[in-house]
């Protein structure tokens, strides 16, 4: 699919008032009407994914050429006790979506995360790599990625990992509020992964679809680090001056199992696109630079 093509038929976000879904809408607004084309935004509680039926009839009243689903449920820890809640968005909602794309030609823009892999490898994940989730989210994941396939719609799966961004609680929003609050901060040390800001994930979307990208694509900042790095690096550019004691994943003892190593391999981005992704410290700087007393409040309300 041209460039031209998939600006001017139209996208449809599923799941824009997420994290993610937020700088969808707002990093491919201007392309996508610069083409002509239309850019909607659907969430909760105008389209619950859940619902096949609503979801077959809202991508047949708005034609366009792409639907991206941003929708997921992404509490890891929340999903063990919820799993049938995990189940429901995280792959039947993949399968109505893709069934819907079926319907109407359009292209299926999802999303898949780093939990799929088990942590065993000591170098970066390639998109073939063989999955073993530890979790319910992983494995709710996977499962929406391989209905996604199967379902026969063209579609393009983008992984990523360590997502955060403005306007939804993840660890950047956690530790910060820690700093705020004079806290002193517990990290686990024993996992490693590369962070991602959301604005350069969405800005990565858009270079995908620009190529007619299609299949499985990593996407992450590049770099490396363990969470208690990632915290130590967000203390020191707020200014904080709060004790930090490195954990094992094992002292934290959180209800999900995840990888101790997650890292992506991300040249198969660069060799489609060209262009190679930013240091998740580039992504942590922007994000500081931009905050503001609304985006602090809309990140500690969830909105």
């Amino acid at each position: 699919m041209s460039t031209t093509v998939w600006r001017a038929g139209g996208v449809l976000v599923l799941g824009a008032k997420g994290m993610l879904g937020r700088d969808l809408m707002s990093t491919l607004l201007k392309p996508v009407e610069k083409a002509g084309g239309r850019l909607v935004g659907f969430d909760l509680p105008m389209i619950d994914i859940c619902d096949r039926k609503a979801v077959s009839v809202l991508l047949k009243e708005h034609a366009v050429s792409t639907v991206i689903n941003a929708a997921a449920f992404t509490d890891v820890d929340g999903c063990e006790s919820r799993c049938e809640h995990a189940l429901a968005v995280n792959v039947d909602g993949p399968v109505h979506v893709a069934a819907a794309c079926v319907e109407t030609g359009a292209t299926m823009v999802h999303f898949g995360t780093d939990f799929i892999f088990d942590g065993q490898s000591d170098v970066p994940y390639l998109p073939d790599h063989s999955a073993n989730p530890l979790s319910i989210y992983g494995r709710s994941k996977w499962m929406g990625e391989q209905a996604v396939r199967e379902s026969g719609c063209r579609h393009l799966i983008v992984r990523t990992s360590w997502l955060f961004g403005h306007g939804g609680r993840n660890f950047v929003t956690a530790i910060l509020d820690q700093v705020a609050a004079g806290k002193s901060l517990r990290v686990v040390s024993d996992q490693v992964g590369s962070p991602t800001y959301a604005p350069h994930l969405a800005d990565a979307v858009g270079r995908l679809l620009d190529v007619g990208a299609t299949g499985t694509v990593h996407f992450a900042n590049a770099g490396q680090c363990s969470w208690f790095e990632f915290a130590a690096d967000l203390v020191n550019r707020a200014g904080g001056d709060v004790p930090m004691t490195p954990i094992s994943a094992a002292e934290l003892n959180r209800p999900a199992n995840r990888p101790a190593y997650s890292v992506l391999d991300t040249t198969g981005f660069t060799a489609l696109t060209g262009h190679r992704p930013a240091a998740w410290q580039d992504g942590v700087a922007d994000y500081m630079e931009k905050k503001s007393p609304v985006a602090q409040a809309a990140d500690r309300s969830g909105t």
